[in-house]
């Protein structure tokens, strides 16, 4: 570890502890040398998904739809075994820095509202960089966005009520994917869940230089994250609101959103900015910064006292939006 910049918060006790077991198995600081064996371990596990959704009572299916470019990605749809009627649609986008993951990771986190509400959930796998660099992400997400509305009724999703979701570089294409479908008068969205989003390449905010090998994800990571997808563009005004939500200037006419983060990462201070613009243009949103929360805690520590707050929160939210 490296002394950081600047003085940072304090990391919450039960946290921390939990923080020196994850650093056991994932490093502070990523490189792109990294990439290969990182896939190998950070995905969402389709074997242990398989099994959870069987004694959960859900199934699921792949189809293969076109992506950017007219490519073939596949997405997840994701349900309750037998069921029927219509509900809400989940359109899930996962986190991974860009450069990991798959469309499991981050979907167990869904299946509590897919049940309650009798929703569905559609999870994308979207191409991933540096072999597949802005645009393809973000447009292979909105490719997947399009198609779900547009084959809502089959789905039986209520087209009134179509969240999209997404946590870390997740959370950051769903913002983008919001963006998207605004200004191309695409799907209408009910909400935007925002998990600890990654929404900003320019690497300039007080607290990327507070958390600067410390924590999981931290400065380094997240400007290699950056430079995998962006390449010598990054940090130039050659960066598209879509690729960085942070650089849109109108957020107007976007669906509410719900933004949570933890006081001592990396994202803490984009988050907290995107918030606020939101606001600035007449925009719906709900922001949590939890004090002492490392990138993703809630996934390390999950019976922690702010995990425990955190998660319920997002339930406060999504019940009071779908309920």
């Amino acid at each position: 570890m490296t002394d950081t910049t600047l003085a940072r918060p304090p990391f919450d006790p039960e946290l921390e502890a939990a923080l020196v077991l994850a650093g056991a198995e994932v490093p502070t600081t990523l490189t792109l040398e990294m990439i290969p064996l990182m896939r190998q371990s950070v995905v969402g596990g389709e074997n242990e998904m398989a099994d959870l959704l069987a004694a959960r009572g859900f199934v699921s299916r792949d189809v293969t739809i076109e992506g950017h470019d007219g490519d073939a990605i596949i997405v997840s749809v994701v349900e309750k075994e037998g069921r029927t009627g219509t509900g809400p649609g989940f359109f899930h986008t996962h986190g991974g820095g860009m450069i990991v993951g798959d469309r499991w990771l981050g979907v167990e986190g869904l299946l509590g509202w897919a049940e309650r509400f009798n929703g569905v959930i559609v999870a994308v796998e979207y191409r991933l960089a540096p072999e597949f660099p802005d645009p393809y992400p973000v447009e292979d997400c909105y490719a997947g966005l399009r198609w779900t509305a547009d084959h809502a009724e089959e789905l039986g999703i209520d087209l009134d009520r179509l969240l999209i979701t997404g946590g870390s570089a997740g959370g950051g294409l769903a913002a983008g994917t919001a963006l998207l479908a605004r200004d191309r008068r695409g799907p209408a969205l009910v909400g935007q869940l925002l998990l600890y989003p990654m929404l900003d390449d320019r690497d300039e905010s007080v607290s990327t230089k507070q958390i600067d090998g410390v924590g999981l994800w931290d400065r380094a990571s997240n400007v290699m994250g950056w430079t995998a997808l962006l390449g010598e563009r990054k940090g130039t005004d050659d960066v598209s609101i879509y690729a960085a939500p942070a650089r849109a200037t109108d957020l107007s006419g976007l669906p509410p959103a719900f933004i949570d983060c933890g006081s001592a990462e990396v994202f803490r201070d984009e988050d907290v900015a995107y918030a606020s613009k939101l606001w600035e243009a007449g925009v719906q949103a709900e922001l949590h910064v939890w004090a002492g929360g490392f990138h993703a805690f809630e996934a390390f520590a999950p019976q922690s006292a702010v995990a425990q707050a955190m998660l319920a929160a997002r339930d406060s939210w999504v019940n009071r939006l779908l309920g």
